[in-house]
């Protein structure tokens, strides 16, 4: 067996990206196919419906439920404004009456006559949909979405934290593996994505807070630093929706490891440029990668130089995602088609690679991702 298909993690220059840019359910589509739009573009936009709120009419008057009807001041459809008196009782000769006045703002969707409850629907909720990233609509899904295209540079990561974001690119660091501290942010980074190495401090991430960085980019970060900056220790399922002010990209994976000097290289080529970040990881089913999309500044919308086939082939970069090697970059240099048994006992397809500090090593092929380009 010559090839094989792997899992693949894009560090290219030169890529198509398309981004579907959907709405939670269906509303207004603003754009059409051919607009041009940039990262704060609204694409799409509707309205949650509101919060439906209980108000124990009948138990708060000591009523029937089934007569809640007669007292109320208000009927169905009706708009409702907090402290307004919804019902009233008689009381005794004409004194000690109960009422009953809103705690919500809203409309009067309902009153059940088993319970004598008043349901009171708060209003709706504006949400909105931007494009995230420069590009071009190429399609549109009627009244839920659009899909967004771009071409530029793509970076995708192991692990990140934080949502959508846009800054403009800084690269903080000397080299690759150089950790990112509080000393290298400036007080001008305000809007910036910065670069560091091997890592970054917790005290970096705190003066970049304190700087109105956007976002950060390293080769690895440490769990105790994610959890410092966080304040809670972070499920492996899926992240991006922490309520932080910046995102955070590890490109290599966890602890210290240097950035790719490939990427460090990518990165440092595009110093400047306007760049969409995202932290958002899946690892498990539908993985989703954390990215930093740089698109360029030409207007042509034509296919990348090259493309990303997913087939492990000799040459092919990549890199190792299991211990002893983990996070070490490599090239394929072999593809035995026969099983190999490895210390576990299993026997498994490998495959040889020459890691970057020139050292030969044999590893099974599932402990690799490609590096597409």
């Amino acid at each position: 067996m010559g090839t094989a298909y792997t899992p693949g993690l894009t560090v290219s220059s030169d890529s198509i990206v398309r981004k579907l840019r959907r709405l939670p359910l269906k509303g207004e589509v603003l754009v059409k196919v051919g607009d041009r739009v940039g990262p704060e573009t609204t694409v799409a936009r509707t309205q949650l419906p509101g919060l439906l709120q209980t108000v124990r009419v009948a138990e708060r008057l000591g009523i029937d439920p089934k007569e809640t009807a007669k007292y109320l001041r208000f009927k169905v459809g009706d708009a409702i404004a907090i402290g307004d008196l919804l019902a009233e009782s008689k009381g005794l000769f004409g004194m000690f009456k109960n009422s009953v006045t809103s705690e919500y703002e809203g409309t009067f969707e309902s009153l059940s006559e088993l319970t004598g409850n008043m349901l009171i629907r708060e209003a709706p909720i504006p949400v909105e949909i931007k494009a995230y990233l420069r590009g071009i609509v190429v399609d549109v899904f009627g009244d839920e979405g659009a899909v967004i295209e771009a071409r530029g540079a793509l970076i995708q990561g192991i692990f990140g934290v934080g949502g959508e974001r846009q800054g403009k690119i800084r690269v903080a660091v000397g080299s690759p593996d150089e950790t990112l501290d509080a000393g290298q942010v400036r007080s001008d980074d305000q809007g910036a994505i910065l670069i560091g190495g091997s890592g970054i401090t917790l005290d970096a991430i705190r003066a970049a807070e304190r700087a109105g960085v956007t976002g950060l980019v390293a080769g690895a970060v440490r769990d105790d630093v994610i959890t410092g900056f966080l304040g809670y220790d972070i499920g492996v399922a899926i992240t991006g929706q922490e309520q932080v002010p910046l995102s955070i990209i590890a490109t290599e994976g966890f602890g210290r490891l240097s950035m790719a000097r490939r990427t460090f290289d990518l990165l440092k080529s595009l110093e400047g440029r306007m760049a969409s970040m995202n932290g958002a990881t899946q690892i498990r089913a539908g993985v989703i990668r954390p990215e930093l999309i740089v698109p360029s500044d030409s207007a042509q919308a034509a296919q990348p130089t090259s493309s990303f086939s997913g087939t492990l082939e000799i040459g092919t970069p990549i890199r190792v995602i299991r211990e002893p090697y983990f996070g070490r970059l490599g090239v394929v240099t072999g593809l035995p088609p026969e099983l190999r048994t490895v210390e576990s006992g299993a026997e498994v397809r490998v495959l040889e690679a020459k890691l970057e500090d020139g050292s030969a090593v044999t590893v099974p092929r599932a402990n690799v991702e490609i590096i597409a380009g």
